[in-house]
C-alpha cells in the first residue's frame, strides 16, 4: 500500500514537471517564432524599400544623361529657341526611338527660356505658361544654371525630372528638361511579385490642373497608371496616412510597406507596396520550425523515456500496470535482450498489422531491422559495424532516423534506445513516427532544387551535382560532359508576345527536352532563358550529337511561337574544377551566337 502511494505521488510530480517543461516549451516556441516572423518581415520590408531607391536613383540618372545630351549637342534646338518657336513633332522620332529601344516607354521632353516659359511640350501643344511661377526645381535651375535631378508635382503628373541648362557660345538659352513616370519602376517590381501604388502628396491636389490620370484615393493623386484597381479600393477604405513612414503591416493577405518619396528632402509624396505573403520565401521559417519541433520532440521524447524507464524500474514485477502503462504510448516502444525482441506495446500493430501478437512476428522475422530502407542519413541493421541498438545506446540524444518499408507502405521514425536493466539484460528502444515531418522536409527540399516555371532542376542543383558528377568522372575515369544552350533572341519573344508567351515558350520546350535526354541526364535552368545539361558517361562527340538533335527539333517543333536555339559543348578535363568547365561551354555558346545562331559549338 505504502509502494503503490509513493508509486502515485511520484507519478504524478513527474507528470506535473512534464505539463510544466512543456508548457513553458510551448510558450517559448510560440514568443521565438512570433520574434522571428516579425523580423523576417522586417527585413523583407527593408529589401524592398532599398530596391526601390536604388531603381529610381538609377533611371534619374539615366534621364539625367539623356538631358545633357540635348541641352549640349542639339544645336537646332538654339535657332529654334532664338526664334521663339520649336516644331510640335520636334522630339517625336528621339522619343520613339528610345521607348522602343530602353525599358522606359514614357519620357516626355519640354524646352523653357531663360525667363522660366515652356517653350515646348513633347506631350501637349499647350506651351507658353510661366513655370518659375509653379516650381521651384524650374527657380533653382535658372539660377545656378547646372545639371540636376527632382522629384515633383506639376499640372499634369508626379514625375521624375531631369534638368540641363542649354549654352551657345557661352551664352545661357535655356532648359532642356526630360520627364520620366514610375510606371517602368512599377513594371519592374511586379515582374518581382510586388504590386505598388505611387501617390503624390494631398498638398499638389489643386497644382494638378490636367492630370495624366484621373485616379484618386481622398485628394492622394495616384501617379501610376499600372496600379492595380482593387488596391486602390481598398487603400480607399482606409486612412492613407497609416500607410506612410512605417516599417510595415501585414493586412488582406499583404505585406505592406511604403517608401517616402522626397525632392531635396521634402516630402513630395509616397510609394506604397504590396507582396502577397504566400510570396515571401518561408523556407527559413519551415526550417526553424521544423527545428524546434524536433528538439522539442526529442525533449518530450527524453522525458518519456525517463518516465517510462523509472516507472518499468517500480513496476517490473507488476506486469499488469507496465502493460497498461505502455500500451496508452501512440510510439512504438520494444523492449529486446542481447538475443531478440522481449515485448512490444499495442502501438507496434498499428504499424505491423497482418501480426496479432509478438510471437507471430517473430516466427516470420527475426528483428524490425529486416524492415530498415537502407539509405545514407538513417539507421542501417550495423552502424561502421556496431549493432543498431547497442549504436542508439552509444548515441543518445542524437537525431537518430530510421525509414522502414512496412508492406510497401514508408515510414519516417526517430529513435532512442536506454537499458532499463542490466540484470537481466533490458532495452527500452522507442520509435516515434515523423513521417509527416519528414516528408514535408523532403518537399522543402526538392523545391529549393526545383525551378518553379519549368518544373525543371535550378542552378543550385546544378552546382551541386556538377561537382558530384565531376567527383566520379575522376573517381572511375569516366566522360563526363554537359551542354549549355539558351534560345536565340528571347527579349524578342517577350516584347513581342507578352511575358505570359515567354513563360510558355520556356515550359513547352523544356518538356520537349526532357522526352529527348536519358534517365542520367540532368537538365537544369541556370538563367532566364539558360539551360545547362550534365550528360554523365558521355564524350564531348556524343553530346554535340544530342546537342544537334535537340536543336533541330526544336527549330521543327514551332510549338508556341517559332523559336531557335544555340548551343555550346565541352568535355570534362583532367584536374578541371567545375568553373572552368561551366566558363568553356559558356564561350562555346557565345561563339554560337556570335557565328549566327541556332548553331552547336563544342569547346
Amino acid at each position: 500500500m505504502i509502494k503503490n502511494s509513493r508509486l502515485y505521488i511520484s507519478s504524478l510530480a513527474f507528470i506535473l514537471l512534464a505539463l510544466l517543461v512543456i508548457f513553458a516549451y510551448l510558450y517559448f516556441l510560440k514568443s521565438t517564432k512570433e520574434d522571428f516572423i516579425h523580423n523576417n518581415y522586417e527585413k523583407q520590408a527593408l529589401t524592398l524599400r532599398a530596391s526601390l531607391k536604388n531603381m529610381i536613383e538609377a533611371k534619374q540618372k539615366s534621364t539625367l544623361g539623356l538631358a545633357i545630351t540635348l541641352a549640349t549637342h542639339d544645336k537646332e534646338l538654339v535657332k529654334y529657341i532664338n526664334k521663339k518657336e520649336i516644331p510640335a513633332s520636334y522630339y517625336d522620332d528621339l522619343i520613339t526611338q528610345y521607348s522602343e529601344n530602353t525599358f522606359y516607354k514614357n519620357i516626355w521632353i519640354q524646352v523653357i527660356d531663360t525667363k522660366g516659359i515652356s517653350l515646348y511640350r513633347s506631350w501637349s501643344l499647350n506651351h507658353g505658361d510661366d513655370l518659375s511661377k509653379i516650381r521651384a526645381d524650374i527657380r533653382s535651375a535658372l539660377k545656378i544654371k547646372k545639371p540636376q535631378m527632382s522629384i515633383s508635382t506639376g499640372a499634369f503628373n508626379l514625375s521624375l525630372k531631369s534638368i540641363a541648362p542649354i549654352f551657345s557660345d557661352g551664352k545661357f538659352m535655356g532648359l532642356v528638361e526630360v520627364i520620366s513616370h514610375f510606371d517602368s519602376i512599377t513594371k519592374l517590381l511586379a515582374q518581382e511579385g510586388v504590386q505598388s501604388i505611387v501617390v503624390a502628396d494631398e498638398y499638389f491636389k489643386k497644382q494638378l490642373k490636367h492630370p495624366w490620370n484621373k485616379t484618386f484615393i481622398a485628394n492622394y493623386y495616384v501617379s501610376n497608371k499600372m496600379a492595380d484597381k482593387k488596391l486602390i479600393e481598398y487603400l480607399s477604405r482606409h486612412n492613407m496616412q497609416d500607410y506612410f513612414n512605417n516599417s510595415y503591416k501585414i493586412e488582406n493577405g499583404y505585406l505592406i510597406t511604403s517608401y517616402l518619396i522626397t525632392d531635396h528632402h521634402n516630402p513630395v509624396g509616397a510609394y506604397i507596396m504590396f507582396e502577397k505573403l504566400k510570396d515571401i520565401s518561408s523556407e527559413n521559417r519551415d526550417d526553424f520550425i521544423l527545428k524546434w519541433l524536433i528538439f522539442g520532440f526529442i525533449v518530450v521524447t527524453f522525458i518519456a523515456i525517463v518516465g517510462n524507464i523509472g516507472i518499468y524500474y517500480v513496476l517490473q514485477r507488476q506486469k499488469k500496470y507496465y502493460r497498461s502503462i505502455i500500451n496508452t504510448s501512440e510510439n512504438m516502444i520494444i523492449t529486446n535482450n542481447k538475443e531478440s525482441m522481449t515485448d512490444v506495446n499495442n502501438a507496434f500493430f498499428h504499424y505491423f498489422k497482418k501480426y496479432k501478437t509478438l510471437r507471430s512476428f517473430l516466427q516470420e522475422n527475426s528483428c524490425i531491422c529486416e524492415f530498415f530502407v537502407q539509405e545514407d542519413g538513417y539507421i542501417q541493421k550495423e552502424m561502421n559495424g556496431v549493432n543498431w541498438v547497442d549504436y542508439l545506446l552509444q548515441h543518445q540524444g542524437e537525431n537518430n532516423k530510421i525509414k522502414m518499408d512496412i508492406d510497401g507502405e514508408i515510414f519516417y521514425f526517430l529513435a532512442s534506445a536506454s537499458i532499463i536493466s542490466q540484470k537481466p539484460l533490458q532495452n527500452a528502444i522507442i520509435l516515434s513516427d515523423i513521417t509527416e515531418q519528414e516528408i514535408y522536409k523532403h518537399e522543402l527540399e526538392e523545391r529549393s532544387v526545383t525551378d518553379p516555371l519549368t518544373g525543371v532542376k535550378n542552378r543550385r542543383f546544378y552546382e551541386s551535382r556538377i561537382q558530384y558528377e565531376i567527383s566520379r568522372a575522376c573517381r572511375y575515369d569516366i566522360p563526363l560532359s554537359i551542354i549549355m544552350f539558351d534560345i536565340d533572341h528571347f527579349k524578342q519573344v517577350n516584347d513581342i508576345h507578352g511575358h505570359d508567351v515567354g513563360d510558355k515558350v520556356l515550359i513547352e520546350y523544356t518538356e520537349l527536352i526532357s522526352e529527348i535526354l536519358r534517365d542520367s541526364d540532368t537538365l537544369c535552368r541556370i538563367g532566364g532563358e539558360e539551360f545547362v545539361i550534365i550528360a554523365p558517361h558521355t564524350t564531348k562527340i556524343d553530346a554535340y550529337k544530342l546537342a544537334e538533335k535537340i536543336r533541330k527539333i526544336v527549330e521543327k517543333s514551332k510549338h508556341i511561337v517559332p523559336i531557335t536555339m544555340s548551343f555550346g559543348v565541352t568535355e570534362h578535363e583532367n584536374d578541371e574544377d567545375k568553373d572552368s568547365m561551366f566558363k568553356r561551354a559558356d564561350n562555346a555558346l557565345y561563339e554560337a551566337k556570335k557565328s549566327g545562331r541556332n548553331k552547336v559549338v563544342l569547346g
